[in-house]
């Protein structure tokens, strides 16, 4: 027997709730080559080369990079890593050469919030 409710059911979609125009929300995503990522002088936790990490490594190299890191214009050119050390990290020990990223205008204040 069918139920005729799921008919009735609408799905918005992703670009309807979120929108489709990266340049009105002030952001663009981009793969960066890793050679470019800077770190965040106001990044309060420490990455380290633990099981943890082998585990996100092995990760990264099946699957990919799910969520891109935010980062920030570097003043000397590249990008300032905001979030995402760990998956930039994991990156480099796994060979890539590239991260996806989210790029986000913002100042020192709103970057370490």
């Amino acid at each position: 027997m069918k139920s005729k409710s799921a008919g009735k059911v609408k799905l918005t979609s992703f670009d309807d709730l979120f929108g489709t125009d990266e340049a009105a929300a002030g952001e663009t995503v981009a793969s960066v080559p890793i050679s470019q990522l800077h770190a965040f002088k106001g990044h309060p936790f420490r990455v380290l080369d633990d099981e943890k990490m082998q585990e996100t490594v092995e990760s990264v190299k099946q699957y990919g990079v799910l969520m891109p890191g935010i980062v920030r214009p570097h003043p000397e050119g590249g990008y300032e890593v905001i979030a995402g050390h760990r998956r930039w990290r994991a990156c480099e020990l796994a060979g890539f050469t590239e991260m996806p990223v989210i790029i986000r205008e913002m100042d020192d204040d709103t970057a370490v919030v």
